[in-house]
């Protein structure tokens, strides 16, 4: 196998391991029913994000080094918006996700009993809402780079 085939191989293995886990991320904060579950539900998803933010850093990098060594990527399509969208999604992390899940965490800690209050709804709503956002930004990328349309 030659070097280029080993970086594809490990960026089709980054974007299993990295983009599997986030697209549940949603789903696993969903399971919970009490605060106790919900508290649960937050620990796993913080666990599984650290297997998209190793995987997301693994793609960037093993996609940057496939357009440098073959550089008539970077005159491709379908590479450059991947490019982009992928670093539009990078950037919702720290500008988008970390600002709405803040007082999701705030209220995670400081609330008090088992049920779970109407204000976690609506600031859910709005991380999910992100969330299931980024993820169709992700689906486009995972469909640009297998149809490699234009």
């Amino acid at each position: 196998m030659t070097f280029y085939g080993t970086v594809v191989l490990i960026h089709i293995f980054s974007a299993i391991i990295g983009m599997g886990p986030g697209f549940i991320l949603t789903i696993v904060a969903k399971t919970g029913n009490t605060m106790t579950e919900l508290r649960h539900s937050y620990k796993i998803r913080k666990k599984l994000h650290m297997f998209v933010m190793i995987g997301g850093l693994l793609l960037l990098i093993t996609g940057l080094t496939m357009g440098f060594l073959n550089t008539i990527l970077f005159h491709m399509g379908w590479y450059v918006t991947s490019l982009v969208l992928f670093l539009i999604a990078l950037a919702m992390g720290p500008v988008v996700l970390g600002p709405a899940s803040k007082p999701i965490k705030a209220l995670l800690e400081s609330h008090k009993g088992e049920e779970i209050p109407e204000e976690y709804y609506r600031l859910s709503k709005i991380l999910f809402r992100c969330e299931h956002f980024e993820n169709g930004i992700f689906i486009v990328i995972i469909a640009l780079m297998i149809l490699k349309p234009f």
